[in-house]
This record gives C-alpha cells, sequence and structure tokens, in this order.
C-alpha cells in the first residue's frame, strides 16, 4: 500500500489523509490532478465555481481511479462549494459510500465555518473487478451542529458502470448536489427517471437514474437482480423496448443509464412510455415488481401527466421526477 493511503475496515469510519492535487485545466468541468508540495499547490478559478444554476444547494469536486491489478477504488475527495447550511455557520463533512453497502461508509474531517470547505482528502475501497460495473459511490455531505449531530445537506450519486476515467492521469468532477428524498417508499416501491424531447431532432430521451423500496421476491438464497424495461407504446400498441443492465443485491438500484426513441411531434398525443421494475428469477424467468406509466392526457393523469407535459414545455431539457410504482400488468 503506498504512504498516505487507508483502506475501508469492518469497524469504525476512518479519516484519511492529505490528497494534493495539482492545477491543471481540462475541458467540461474536469482537471488532471497529481501530487505536489501543498505550499506550490493552486486550484484554478473557473466558471464551475462561481456559476450555479438557481436552485442549487451545492457542489462537490471529487476524483475516482480504480487500480485493476491491486482492485482498489481510488476516490479523492477535493471540495465544495455553494453548500446552503440550516443555520448561519457551516461545519461540513462528507461520507462515502460504496453502494450498495449502506452499511459502512468512509468520513472525512470536519471543516469548521465555511460553505465553500476544501477537503483535499484521499480514501480506498477495496472492490472486485467483477463487481466494479455494479457499485455506485455515494458522496453525502452533512453540517455537525454544537451537539455533533449531522445533518444532511445534500448527496451525490456516481455510479461506476461506463464512468471511469480513462487514461494514466487522475481526472477530478464535479457533480451538483441534490437533496435526498426522504419521503417512505411507496408500497411496491418507486423509480427516479429524466424525460427529455427534442423537437427538431424528434428524439424522446429517457434516463433511468435509481429505484428504491423495491418489493423483491427471495428465490432460493439467490441474490436479487433487478432491471428496468422501458416500453415505447402508441394508441396502447408496442412500438419498441429498452432494457437497462441488472444491478445485483439491492432494493434500491443505481442505474443511471440513457435510451432514445424516435417519435414525431404529431405523435406525442398518442405516444406513452411504460417502466417496468423486473426481477430475474431462476430458469430464465422474471418477477415484474412494479411499473409506471407517463404520457399525455389520454393515457395518465396526476404526477405522470405533469411530468409529460413539464417535458412538452422545456424542450431539450432534462426534466427528473420520482414517481411510485404501481402493480398493474
Amino acid at each position: 500500500m503506498k504512504n498516505g493511503e487507508r483502506i475501508q475496515e469492518d469497524c469504525e469510519p476512518y479519516v484519511a489523509p492529505e490528497f494534493l492535487p495539482r492545477s491543471s485545466f481540462c475541458s467540461l468541468g474536469s482537471y488532471a490532478i497529481g501530487s505536489i508540495n501543498p505550499d506550490l499547490y493552486k486550484f484554478p478559478e473557473d466558471g464551475s465555481e462561481v456559476d450555479f444554476p438557481e436552485g442549487n444547494i451545492g457542489r462537490l469536486w471529487f476524483a475516482v481511479e480504480y487500480e485493476q491489478e491491486a482492485e482498489r477504488l481510488l476516490v479523492a475527495l477535493v471540495k465544495a462549494r455553494n453548500l446552503c447550511p440550516p443555520s448561519e455557520t457551516c461545519n461540513p463533512l462528507v461520507k462515502i459510500f460504496l453502494l450498495p453497502d449502506e452499511r459502512r461508509y468512509l468520513q472525512s474531517k470536519t471543516k469548521r465555518k465555511t460553505l465553500n470547505p476544501q477537503f483535499d482528502e484521499n480514501f480506498l475501497f477495496q472492490v472486485s473487478s467483477k463487481t466494479l460495473n455494479q457499485r455506485t459511490l455515494k458522496f453525502s455531505i452533512h453540517h455537525v451542529d454544537k451537539l455533533k449531530k449531522h445533518h444532511l445537506l445534500g448527496q451525490v450519486l456516481f455510479p461506476l458502470k461506463n464512468e471511469m476515467p480513462t487514461g494514466d492521469s487522475k481526472v477530478v468532477i464535479w457533480r451538483d448536489l441534490e437533496t435526498e428524498n426522504l419521503e417512505p417508499p411507496s408500497e411496491y416501491g418507486d423509480i427516479q427517471f429524466s424525460l427529455s424531447y427534442n423537437d427538431y431532432l424528434g428524439r424522446l430521451t429517457v434516463v433511468v437514474l435509481r429505484a428504491k423500496g423495491l418489493q423483491v421476491h427471495e428465490d432460493r438464497g439467490m441474490v436479487c437482480s433487478v432491471y428496468v424495461k422501458v416500453s415505447l407504446m402508441n394508441h396502447n400498441k408496442f412500438i419498441k423496448c429498452k432494457k437497462t443492465a441488472a444491478v445485483l443485491g439491492t432494493i434500491n438500484p443505481v442505474y443511471n443509464e440513457t435510451f432514445s426513441f424516435k417519435v414525431d411531434q404529431a405523435e406525442l398525443d398518442t405516444a406513452s412510455l411504460s417502466l417496468s421494475l423486473l426481477q430475474n428469477m431462476e430458469g430464465d424467468k422474471n418477477h415484474l415488481l412494479g411499473r409506471v406509466v407517463v404520457g399525455p392526457f389520454m393515457y395518465t393523469r396526476g404526477r405522470e401527466l405533469e411530468h409529460w407535459n413539464e417535458m412538452l414545455n422545456k424542450p431539450k431539457e432534462l426534466v427528473k421526477r420520482w414517481h411510485a410504482l404501481s402493480s398493474s400488468i
């Protein structure tokens, strides 16, 4: 093990030592980093540190690297900006989970009285290359009050599938914080996805993000395996379907997969989307855990209709919402 690294243990979370980034600007909100003398270290100022959209609750910068031979996932926690604490002062810390394991986590040092903490800490998870694509990093930022109680400020979910940077250098990535959905799961669970329609290209885009509270079935000790099937319908007739990869071993799977369908603008009043959560069972069978349909007034009401209409009113924008699953087939 290299000097300055710590590894996740089964006991208490640890506080990792410093990680020293080097300033080297890359496009798309990314920076190449490496270890340097801290006296020479200067992080570049760019638009991502000052350009925050309305309603932003904070932004987090981090880097990930996977060492294939050693099967080690290195996580560099760099900084956060524009945090929104529940009080005038903010004492932030970050907890890092490697989902689907939500029992153990690694924790940063607490920074005092700042909305823009600089962490510069390095963490290490031991994880098999066979399961890497099934794992998701979860960063949760908390404010620590005078009584040492932790108040969640926001979180970032980073699925490792198709997200790992390539090349020899580490790359710093930034993501905006999201509020955690604290509502209890619906009877059959919930699914979160984004919709977007490009009227110029006639393209309907669906980003399947995550699900929670799924009522999976025990199948002779097999690890649960759940995927999402996205079906395009027109006049209630099946047109085309696409499927996510299956996520193993959790009732709160994270997918972060994008699908596009060709839909002419004239068809939007008769088209609909069905998203079904399916569990793989023994013998190439699958079991429907729940589904949701979004579309125009002809097929939907309530939140599902609102989501569809908001997509149409905001062309080319991704509109994200949670939906309760139904047991109907």
